[in-house]
């Protein structure tokens, strides 16, 4: 987002520390860069049919802010992003093994998923399993294997960091509650509590391991906590607003689909108005954690715009 670009309405524009700040630019270049690592990750491999599942979701698009969430913390701290692009790209193994299995029949069961048919549709309910298991595995692989020039320490970190978040205490755990809950009336609490679980803890493993990779202190690495948080639990505001005010053409997937399956959402808790309010709170609280940078943050202060003005 660029200074002169229209800011959505109810959205902050960008500050004047961010006035000369190509982010429309810069989200394109870095989404780029990490495409083609995408794409070099799963080289000729056997069983081909696998490879195949596995590549249909991994490389069908999208924003990509998970890895370059990753990529801008590091370099903000200041290290090398490309010494952060193998976790990068094992941010969005795990966040496309999380996609595959919340479409799957047994789960959140969705057709659509980025304008085409779900990996399940295409593969078979086996196959998609399968090639989750096989993303989530490979993502391990990338950061312990693939990761040459970050010392040992910073990997085990990185790597303690990707388990928590994909197992129990992470999208696993947050995946159960929101299951249970469906069909109930649940409190603000519980709603949160499934998505600093989900969509706030990838978020969050995002910046933590891009700092972790560029070396970042303990304090950084807080204040990377406090930004992700925020702007986490705002993109799931932001996508339940959509899902009830935007189509499926929009969106690239099936809109409505929480109203179909009685989930409660930040609209049908506190209405479409105040979670637009919560929605910008979270993102103004996630900004004030990166003050002590100042300028040097432009991209996750961008970032944080742009969670909050998406359209899709």
């Amino acid at each position: 987002m660029t200074a002169t670009a229209r800011s959505p309405e109810g959205v902050t524009p960008l500050g004047e520390d961010q006035a000369g700040f190509d982010f429309a630019a810069y989200l394109a270049k870095t989404r780029d860069v990490v495409e083609q690592s995408l794409d070099a990750a799963l080289g000729p491999e056997r069983p081909e049919s696998l490879r195949e599942s596995m590549r249909y979701s991994l490389l069908a698009g999208g924003k990509r802010l998970r890895p370059i969430l990753c990529l801008a913390a590091c370099e903000l701290v200041g290290g090398d992003a490309s010494l952060a692009m193998p976790t990068a790209v094992a941010l969005e193994m795990i966040h496309t093994m999380s996609l595959i299995h919340d479409d799957l029949p047994a789960m959140d069961n969705d057709d659509l998923r980025r304008g085409r048919p779900t990996n399940h549709k295409v593969y078979g309910d086996a196959m998609a399993i399968l090639a989750g298991d096989a993303l989530l595995s490979r993502a391990f692989e990338m950061v312990a294997v693939r990761s040459p020039g970050v010392p040992a320490e910073r990997l085990l970190k990185v790597v303690a960091e990707l388990s928590l978040v994909s197992g129990a205490p992470g999208l696993v755990g947050g995946q159960v509650v929101d299951l249970e809950s469906e069909g109930r009336e649940v409190d603000l609490e519980t709603l949160e509590y499934i998505h600093l679980h989900k969509t706030a803890a990838l978020l969050r493993a995002c910046v933590v391991t891009g700092a972790l990779i560029g070396g970042a202190d303990a304090d950084q690495v807080d204040a990377m906590r406090t930004y992700a948080n925020g702007i986490g639990l705002a993109f799931q505001i932001v996508d339940d607003i959509l899902d009830v005010t935007a189509s499926s053409e929009v969106l690239g997937k099936t809109a409505g689909k929480d109203l179909i399956a009685d989930k409660t959402t930040y609209p049908k808790l506190l209405g479409l108005e105040p979670s637009r309010v919560r929605a910008l709170e979270l993102v103004t609280q996630a900004k004030s954690a990166l003050e002590p940078w100042k300028s040097k943050a432009q991209p996750l202060l961008a970032l944080a715009d742009y969670v909050a003005s998406r359209d899709r």
